[in-house]
This record gives C-alpha cells, sequence and structure tokens, in this order.
C-alpha cells in the first residue's frame, strides 16, 4: 500500500498507473478549464486534473482540504467530516 508521501514522489505515468490499478472514483468537477476528478487512494483523496483542450492529465496532486475547489465537490456529494477537517 503506497502513502501519500510516496505518491507524490513517483512520476505522472506511474501515479496515473496507482490509480487506475488500486483508487476508487469519487467524483468529477469541472473548474476553470479543467475536468478534476477526486479519487481515494487508501487513506488519502487525490485530484487528478484533466485539460479537454490538450486531451491529456496535466497534474495529480494530494487533495487540498483548504483550497476553495471544496465547495465544488461539497455541492454534489457529503465527504466524511475527517477530510474536511484536516485543513
Amino acid at each position: 500500500m503506497v502513502k501519500a508521501s510516496e505518491f507524490l514522489g513517483h512520476p505522472l505515468r506511474e501515479k496515473i498507473k496507482l490509480l487506475y490499478q488500486e483508487g476508487n472514483f469519487v467524483v468529477a468537477i469541472r473548474y476553470y478549464g479543467y475536468k478534476v476528478n477526486l479519487y481515494l487512494l487508501h487513506d488519502f483523496y487525490v485530484e487528478v486534473f484533466y485539460n479537454h483542450k490538450l486531451d491529456q492529465i496535466e497534474k495529480i496532486e494530494l487533495f487540498d482540504s483548504a483550497h476553495t475547489r471544496v465547495k465544488f465537490y461539497t455541492d454534489q456529494i457529503s465527504l466524511p467530516h475527517s477530510i474536511l477537517s484536516n485543513s
């Protein structure tokens, strides 16, 4: 099982592979020019930023519960209180 700190150290292709094999898709939002997919990977959440115009994943980062994007997620689903209080 990969930990969040280990996950961040992997190259983009390896992050994609890990999410595909071991992650669970939670929800997708639109955020500026991106479709952002939220995944649960073991015990942490990850955001995948997909650029439609370029047809590519541009970045994958850990979910930041202090970011204003959280509102877009909570408008659609109920996130666990523990994730929202980790900011």
